[in-house]
């Protein structure tokens, strides 16, 4: 099989064994993934830890969330996941759909704004520091627009299109700051499509329940067909796939169609891990509402049951 259609980053990859989940998990070292992702732990933790000093609970829940989010993102970069990546187009789309899809998920499920903004000490009067300047972020007009469905849902869906069935991803794959580039926008993407529908953190975009859902599925149909399109195709569609090493022992076409498969299954999880925590939060604040009912009852003595008994005793009178 000839090689020389790959790109010059690919060169390294060249003697790869056929693919085994085994072989997959194993280390491999990626300084930009392994140090964002110890940073990001660390400054998660340490904003834990402040708030306990100070005596304030943290949910242990959410240091759950954040945690597996970021392992999440460190498994498909900093192992061999992402080796094989570079030259398996399924391996590849696993490595989309996770940091696109689950990774943000579980990040936001940590409120690492809202751990941050509890965290961070006030600058004083007429000084700016970090809390400050998160607010001002949050605050902006900038935040506004790319929170926005009609800049996330196209955002989501170029992800896909655009990228795959363009020379722009052909493009990026030749070099390593190209293929951390695209990555990293999966995960920014993935970010800013399910902060306003999770809900847990503070933001400028804040829908109601039902248009959270109502965002949450408008983009599903696309990324389905983008995977179903995958499958149906009769020839490789992605160059830098189209001719894997003779040691992977793999047919590219059959590779892509399990590309599209992965993209189209996944394409539901998300939705339903989304869909159980908003009915969790809804419940909730449901629960809050009529218990916030009940205390003003309790309080004002039930004085609407009073003024309408004394409404019936007024009708009584008049008899």
């Amino acid at each position: 099989m000839d090689h020389s259609g790959h790109g010059s980053g690919m060169h390294t990859h060249m003697d790869l064994p056929p693919f085994t989940l085994g072989r997959a998990l194993e280390f491999s070292f990626d300084a930009f993934f392994l140090i964002g992702s110890l940073v990001g732990l660390g400054l998660y933790l340490w904003g834990v830890v402040r708030l306990k000093r100070r005596g304030d609970a943290w949910p242990s829940g959410r240091i759950v969330a954040f945690c597996a989010g970021v392992l999440s993102v460190a498994l498909m970069m900093c192992t061999k996941l992402n080796d094989y990546g570079m030259v398996m187009f399924s391996v590849h789309m696993v490595q989309h759909m996770v940091i696109s899809m689950l990774s943000p998920i579980l990040l936001l499920l940590g409120a690492p704004v809202t751990l941050a903004l509890r965290a961070l000490p006030p600058a004083g009067r007429g000084r700016k520091g970090p809390r400050e300047l998160l607010l001002a972020l949050l605050h902006s007009r900038y935040m506004r627009v790319v929170t926005h469905p009609a800049f996330t849902i196209p955002m989501f869906i170029a992800s896909l299109y655009a990228l795959y069935f363009t020379p722009l991803f052909d493009f990026l794959m030749e070099s390593k700051p190209g293929h951390i580039g695209m990555m990293v926008h999966f995960l920014a993407v993935g970010l800013v499509f399910f902060w306003p529908i999770m809900g847990v953190d503070p933001g400028p975009h804040r829908p109601g329940y039902v248009m959270r859902m109502l965002e949450l599925f408008a983009g599903m149909p696309f990324h389905a067909f983008f995977g179903i399109a995958l499958m149906m195709a009769s020839e490789p569609m992605i160059g830098t796939y189209s001719n894997p090493p003779a040691s992977l022992g793999i047919d590219p076409l059959l590779d892509q169609q399990w590309g599209g498969g992965i993209a189209w299954a996944f394409s539901e999880i998300p939705s339903v891990l989304v869909l159980i925590a908003l009915m969790y939060q809804w419940y909730h604040s449901e629960q809050r509402a009529a218990k916030r009912a009940d205390r003003a009852a309790d309080r004002n003595g039930d004085a609407e049951l009073e003024a309408y008994n004394a409404y019936l005793a007024s009708l009584r009178a008049r008899q």
